[in-house]
Formats: C-alpha cells, structure tokens, sequence
C-alpha cells in the first residue's frame, strides 16, 4: 500500500509552502485535492488548487460518505474526497494530503498507517503575523483563525512528527527527512 502523508497545523503556519517544496525534492509524491465550501482566493483554480463546492453540494457528498475526513475550520467545511485518495493509493502512488486538525484526527482513526506531521508556528504572536502578512483575511478573519489556531498548538503532542517552522529552509530539510525515511529513501 502507498504511504499517505498527513500534513497538518495552523492556518498560516506555511503548510502550504513546505508542501510545494517537499515535492519539489520528492517528485514522487502527489497532493490529494482538497474540497472546501469557501471561495476561492484570486489565482486559485477548481480541481487544482481545491474542488470548490456550494454549501448544499458539500452536505450532500457527507451524507453519501464521499469525504474519508472532512471538517468545519473558521466558518468553512474542507474535507478529502475518498475517491481521490483511493485511486492514488490504488495506483502505488504515495500521497500527501494537507489538512486541519480535526481532519487530521479522522484519517488516523481510518488509516493508523498514515504518516502524521504537525506543522508549527514558532510562536503565536509569529502566526498573527504571517496571517496578517498574507492579506487573504480581515482583521475578523485573522483572529478567528487564531482562536482556532491556540486550540491546535494544544494538539500537538497527538502527532508522531512535529516541525516547527521558524526557518523555511531548516523546517523543510526536516520535513523532507521524515518523508525520505518513511519511503525507505536517503533526503535529498
């Protein structure tokens, strides 16, 4: 079976940014396509950056058991589409799914061979700052994700690997570590 890589922590915290540069040194692995109920961000696109989907439409495919997780974060529903996850897995493919906590939570209920990493912030007053750094939220927004946020770092000690990412480069490296020896490889 292929292995699946949770990737998870705060919103803000740079998960994104790690992903794309661990796959850039680990061109084997794919990302699973989250789908969310919030709109998207300018230059993100359906089906690639996420499945955007209407309210009603997301309910629906929870009802039918179409997510293998799914959950609320910040006012918004994400979750990973099962079939996304299981032609990967069928297809030997190893895979990386960049997802909250709560999501987090499930997949390790579904899926205990699933490879855990919980993405850091140096600090909190650090988080604040990239979120507002970012400009995709208001002010609002930017403290309710940190109220969320304070009540993920808590989880923390839940996850087999934590990353802290302070410095890109080194937070990276390490990551890319965790990776390498969970698929039997040397880091690049």
């Amino acid at each position: 079976m292929a292995r699946v890589f949770v990737i998870t922590g705060p919103s803000g915290v740079g998960k994104g940014t790690l992903i794309r540069g661990l796959m850039e040194r680990q061109p084997s692995l794919e990302l699973s396509v989250s789908a969310t109920t919030r709109d998207p961000r300018p230059g993100e696109r359906d089906g690639v950056d996420y499945h955007f989907l209407t309210r009603e439409d997301f309910d629906c495919r929870v009802r039918e058991g179409e997510f293998v997780e799914h959950a609320d974060y910040a006012g918004r529903s994400y979750g990973t589409l099962r079939s996304e996850l299981e032609q990967r897995v069928r297809e030997g493919v190893p895979v990386v799914l960049e997802i909250e906590v709560q999501g987090a939570r499930q997949v390790r209920a579904a899926m205990p061979e699933a490879v855990q990493v919980f993405i850091a912030p140096p600090s909190l007053a650090a988080l604040r700052t990239r979120l507002i750094g970012r400009g995709t939220d208001d002010a609002t927004e930017v403290e309710r994700r940190l109220g969320v946020a304070e009540g993920e770092l808590a989880a923390q000690p839940e996850f087999r690997h934590v990353v802290v990412n302070d410095r890109l480069d080194e937070a990276l490296a390490r990551l890319s570590e965790i990776v390498a020896a969970e698929l039997g490889e040397v880091a690049p």
